[in-house]
């Protein structure tokens, strides 16, 4: 018996947003009667477009050149209380595009990750939400 390992991929969707899904599987071949077994020990990462990819990159060019404005006033020794309020809309644009991130994953990727019973996705989750909610 020869073992092989081979990755084979599907492509499936969910409201508009293509996924596609590789899966490594080692395969091992009976060279005599051409039957096969799958030892499904697979990991996999998903590739997919998102509904809003443009929107968060524009939000985020914005988000961008605001604090860089802020950044602007400071250096012109600007008054710190304007400072702050500037810092406050720019940390307020950056959790609208969190909100917006979070959402698209969540309607996407972990409703994939729920069909395929993939408990790392869920606890990826979590630690990014802990992670962003400091």
């Amino acid at each position: 018996m020869a073992t092989k390992k081979t990755t084979s991929s599907h492509t499936h969707s969910h409201k508009d947003a293509a996924h596609e899904h590789t899966h490594d599987h080692p395969h091992t071949h009976d060279q005599g009667d051409g039957t096969h077994t799958h030892e499904h020990s697979h990991s996999h990462g998903h590739t997919h477009s998102h509904e809003h990819t443009q929107a968060v990159l524009n939000r985020l060019a914005k988000a961008s050149g605001h604090l860089d404005s802020v950044r602007k006033m400071v250096e012109d020794g600007r008054d710190c209380s304007e400072v702050l309020i500037q810092l406050a809309a720019v940390r307020s644009a950056l959790g609208s595009v969190s909100k917006i991130i979070l959402k698209d994953h969540m309607e996407h990727c972990i409703v994939d990750a729920i069909e395929e019973n993939d408990s790392e996705a869920i606890e990826r989750l979590n630690a990014a939400i802990d992670k962003l909610m400091k």
